[in-house]
């Protein structure tokens, strides 16, 4: 059964590589959504794919990024299956 993360972190996350970051661990765990920079300095990402992958993937987004956040907050829905691949998104 397919899940969704909506997902926000706080911390120095603008301009340490965060999006790239994440869109390259979506993409190896096949995970389909989107990132974006907040203007509040918060990167917001949302995240569907399998509960484990999306599980793995807030594991490793925490061990490779972990220094530079400060607060996390992750909330679990099912997945809406609308999106095709991962992106970043620009305003």
């Amino acid at each position: 059964m397919k899940k969704r993360i909506h997902v926000y972190y706080s911390g120095r996350v603008h301009g340490v590589g965060f999006r790239f970051t994440i869109e390259s661990l979506a993409q190896q765990l096949n995970l389909t959504g989107w990132v974006r920079n907040l203007p509040d300095g918060r990167v917001e990402a949302i995240c569907e794919g399998n509960e484990e992958d999306l599980s793995l993937f807030l594991e490793k987004i925490k061990k490779i990024m972990g220094e530079y956040i400060s607060g996390e907050s992750v909330e679990w829905t099912p997945a809406s299956g609308e999106f095709k691949g991962f992106d970043i998104m620009f305003f």
